[in-house]
């Protein structure tokens, strides 16, 4: 290198010098060729010296370089060797091909152009590369420590060797994992159906019963190593740390089960909704998070616990029917508020989800009535109809009285003024038109579903009642209040509701409390016929060959799960596998059922049934879907056969838990 920068620095000048010197001497020719010659070997000389003192130069620059060479060689080779930081060589095999002697203290089975990398940590070349190409740290442990790994940037072009360094990082993860556990949580807990338990009950009885739902309450927080208060009859507050967070989740919110095996005298035993806020950077988020979650298990029917945190919402329990309440106040003020907004509203656009059933039209036809009886300019948002309401819709729209608009004329008539509707549904994702609800602060949520992460969290009046048979039935009970003794419901609406019920209580056989049954009796009272009713549900002979084959080809598992897959696609393929979901439950030993087929557009529809012993709900949240304990649906855009797999693996694992 000495040699090179050496000749690198003097040639252009030698270069120059040299040509003046010659250009001298042939001038000396011109006036004395003595004097030209004397010249020549003058210059002739010194070129001699110049080479002859080069390669003096170079010998001594060979010389040096060797002995720095040497010396390096040395001195890198001691400080690999004797580096504090376990570090070795991989060849793209993940074959070892040098480790130093730290190294061999943390492995001491390692053995070069032996022992891969894979056997000693396992850990692939592969993860190791990829890793660095991603810029993510990679932990493993040894010897009771935490070590990084640390590595050059692999030359997978040549050889693909990469020098790997390990580096303790085990107080900084230690500390990461304490700073973690140590985290607060806040839990907000309430007493399901607080009223109707200490309602009608003896003073002795109410007394004693409330002492053993607090003292479960309080055996339950001391088990956690918690601090919980009552700060208001029926509810609690806790605190605790995040590390508990896995305890609870191993005894899968065993307080639950505990609490609902207590002896309350009632038709219905006592639960528990409880709200965990986890992971949050500060109290104010943590109370923001269990209060969150809360709503959540409330609205989800209660007797479950749910946990949310910055990423995502975990559910446990839920396996109690909601009990339904008994008491109609909440229907008479929200008929009163209903009216309010109405009044006060420039007009009404009603709006339920894709794909409506019977319960989401129904109820739309219900409060699009409401409209109309109090003078306002009033439409329902409709897309696509299918088969299921096609007939009722038809009805509807020759009838003259319900204006059905599509999503563009709805983006062009709602504004500020305008009061939203959304019926049957609180999922902004899924309602027919999701940009309506930007487009206006006056949104009234109406529906019987358990709550999701995902609802329409602008709403200003909210009206969810899990207990509720449907969304037609809450209509129902507040067209009974709306109108002030006054008849403004017509014989189609009736029908149309009492059809929304029928479909939604397969035919009053399911979730069919007490109000369910007067509801149906009030619409009856004004023009609802069953026959007419009926009517609406029939089906052509090609829907039935279908819906057939779907129950024939049926998989029953052991332990009482009934699988199928649609054969065909159809347009109407949501509700013939929701039919065929249904039918499967009429066989024996079956407990739940679970159906997937594909539409004209590719979509893939699950419907998911049970007889109340099994939460087909929570199931079809793990694929992306959602509903009630017994009846449940989701969509995704994966094959039947792929879902169906996925389900399968669920199964497995609720069968196993």
């Amino acid at each position: 290198m000495g040699i090179k920068m050496l000749k690198s620095l003097l040639s252009p000048y030698v270069r120059v010098s040299g040509v003046a010197l010659l250009l001298f001497a042939l001038g000396y020719f011109f006036f004395n060729k003595y004097a030209g010659l004397a010249a020549l070997l003058t210059t002739l000389l010194i070129y001699l010296y110049f080479f002859w003192l080069s390669g003096k130069k170079e010998d001594f620059w060979k010389r040096y370089t060797k002995s720095m060479t040497d010396g390096m060689d040395d001195m890198i080779s001691r400080l690999a060797d004797h580096n504090p930081l376990p570090t070795c060589v991989l060849n793209s095999d993940g074959t070892i091909l040098w480790h130093n002697r730290a190294f061999t203290n943390l492995y001491e089975d390692a053995a070069m152009l032996i022992s891969t990398f894979e056997e000693l940590t396992g850990t692939t070349y592969e993860e190791v590369v990829s890793a660095a190409d991603a810029g993510r740290r990679l932990l493993i442990e040894q010897n009771g420590r935490i070590y990084r790994f640390m590595i050059n940037e692999p030359d997978v072009s040549s050889s693909g060797n990469i020098m790997l360094s390990f580096v303790d990082v085990s107080g900084f993860e230690n500390l990461k994992t304490m700073y973690n556990e140590e985290r607060i949580c806040y839990a907000y807990i309430d007493v399901d159906n607080y009223d109707e338990l200490v309602t009608g009950a003896p003073d002795e009885r109410r007394t004693e019963l409330l002492s053993q739902i607090e003292k479960l309450i309080y055996q339950w927080a001391n088990r956690l190593m918690a601090t919980a208060l009552r700060y208001k009859s029926g509810r609690y507050f806790m605190v605790f740390e995040r590390k508990q967070i896995e305890q609870l989740i191993a005894s899968k919110f065993s307080v639950l089960d505990e609490i609902r095996a207590i002896e309350t005298g009632k038709d219905f035993p006592a639960s528990l909704s409880i709200g965990i806020g986890s992971g949050a950077q500060n109290l104010q988020e943590a109370d923001e998070y269990a209060r969150s979650a809360l709503d959540l298990a409330l609205g989800r029917g209660g007797d479950q616990a749910v946990i949310k945190n910055r990423k995502k919402i975990d559910y446990y329990g839920g396996k109690l029917q909601t009990v339904e309440k008994r008491n109609k106040g909440k229907s008479r003020i929200m008929a009163h508020a209903l009216r309010q907004m109405i009044e006060q509203a420039d007009r009404v656009v009603v709006m339920g989800h894709r794909s409506p059933d019977m319960d989401s039209l129904g109820s739309a036809l219900g409060i699009n009535r409401i409209a109309l009886a109090q003078g306002k300019e009033s439409a329902i948002v409709m897309g696509s109809v299918g088969k299921a309401v096609e007939a009722l819709y038809r009805k509807a729209e020759a009838s003259g009285q319900h204006h059905f608009i599509s999503r563009e004329e709805a983006k062009r008539v709602v504004g500020k003024d305008t009061l939203l509707v959304v019926v049957d549904t609180h999922r902004a994702k899924i309602t027919e038109c999701p940009d309506l609800l930007d487009q206006t602060d006056k949104i009234v949520l109406i529906d019987h579903h358990r709550k999701s992460a995902d609802s329409i969290d602008n709403a200003t009046l909210v009206y969810m009642e899990t207990y509720a048979s449907s969304t037609s039935e809450l209509v129902t009970e507040i067209l009974q209040y709306i109108g002030d003794g006054k008849k403004i419901i017509e014989k189609l609406e009736a029908e149309a509701l009492l059809a929304g019920i029928t479909v939604d209580t397969r035919n009053f056989s399911i979730k069919t409390g007490v109000r369910t049954f007067e509801a149906a009796t009030w619409l009856k009272r004004h023009g609802a016929d069953t026959a007419s009713v009926r009517q609406y549900f029939q089906t052509d002979m090609d829907d039935f060959r279908i819906r057939a084959e779907i129950i024939a080809r049926a998989e029953i598992l052991p332990s009482g799960f009934a699988l199928s897959i649609s054969p065909v696609s159809h347009p109407d393929i949501q509700v013939l596998i929701a039919q065929a979901a249904d039918e499967l439950l009429n066989i024996s030993g079956v407990r739940a059922s679970f159906v997937a087929g594909m539409n004209d557009k590719e979509l893939t529809f699950v419907s998911a049934r049970s007889l109340g012993e099994i939460n087909v709900q929570t199931i079809m949240e793990r694929i992306g879907g959602g509903g009630h304990l017994t009846t449940a649906g989701a969509q995704s855009e994966k094959s039947p056969e792929e879902i169906m797999m996925e389900l399968k693996e669920q199964i497995l694992f609720l069968i196993e838990d």
